[in-house]
């Protein structure tokens, strides 16, 4: 199961990575003092999930953004802070964007969320995604693009002037053991240099043995307070490929786990192909 950010734009785990990244941002600003948002794997930041008629098959957003503009709030309830705020930070991305299928990604989520004390380093690796990105955040004064190796890149970011910081690590996940090992040094040395940082890991849930047990031992190393979320989909040892979604925190803000508990269960609900289908976890 490879992972970009371009091909699986929009899909479930995308949507379950945003929305805690949305919360993450509230919970920094309720203090007013600016803070540092780094993006080690930023990707394009934003994408047109436009269907390709040369293409056979639903593109993966058809589950998950576009399932979740489509379903009504379960019950006919009200639909959560979180979610409601992300499906507003997408209709602004098509406003803007002049897009009618345009996907916000990490960086455009992030950015439209600073306020002017607030900045952002975003980091990309691949020269062809970062030009798009740099071309993307032009206007916007306070954000840096890197075209560089996040893993390597954050520690010069590190600490930051503000002493407030949130990094977010989603990378593509192609490499197997190594990426697993950079994720483990890079977190490492970041936290030896910025102790009170707020950190924000996305893994992918394919084999529930392997990625539990590789979290367990990571946050063993790292020993300092984690809060893990989950949405999944299918059950999590399935072989359909890409089974759930995973934000490991590390430093998590006061309240965090209460806010995703409001609305991980309607965004489950929302995403489920079947009402017993998969589940979701804060803890």
């Amino acid at each position: 199961m490879k992972y970009r950010h371009g091909f699986h734009a929009g899909n479930f785990a995308d949507v379950h990575k945003h929305v805690v990244l949305i919360a993450l941002i509230e919970a920094l600003q309720r203090k007013e003092k600016g803070f540092l948002y780094v993006d080690t794997h930023a990707g394009e930041g934003l994408y047109d999930l436009r269907p390709d008629p040369d293409t056979r098959g639903e593109h993966e957003s058809a589950r998950g953004i576009g399932h979740l503009l489509r379903a009504p709030s379960p019950g006919g309830g009200a639909t959560p802070t979180l979610i409601a705020r992300y499906l507003d930070l997408v209709a602004d991305a098509r406003r803007r964007s002049g897009l009618r299928h345009a996907c916000p990604g990490s960086p455009w989520i992030a950015v439209s969320l600073l306020r002017p004390q607030d900045r952002a380093v975003l980091c990309e690796w691949r020269t062809e995604a970062f030009v798009a990105l740099r071309r993307l955040m032009r206007d916007a004064a306070q954000v840096h693009c890197e075209n560089a190796d996040g893993y390597a890149r954050l520690s010069a970011w590190l600490p930051p002037p503000e002493r407030r910081g949130l990094v977010l690590i989603d990378p593509p996940y192609e490499e197997g053991r190594e990426d697993r090992r950079r994720i483990a040094a890079t977190l490492q040395h970041a936290l030896r240099r910025f102790a009170t940082g707020v950190y924000a890991l996305w893994y992918p849930i394919k084999r529930e043995a392997d990625s539990g047990r590789w979290l367990e031992t990571l946050t063993g190393r790292l020993a300092v307070p984690a809060l893990r979320t989950e949405l999944w989909l299918h059950p999590r040892d399935s072989r359909v490929g890409l089974n759930g979604s995973g934000v490991l925190v590390l430093n998590p803000p006061w309240q965090l786990g209460t806010r995703l508990r409001e609305a991980l269960p309607a965004l489950h609900a929302r995403l489920a192909p079947a009402p017993s289908a998969g589940g979701w976890s804060v803890a």
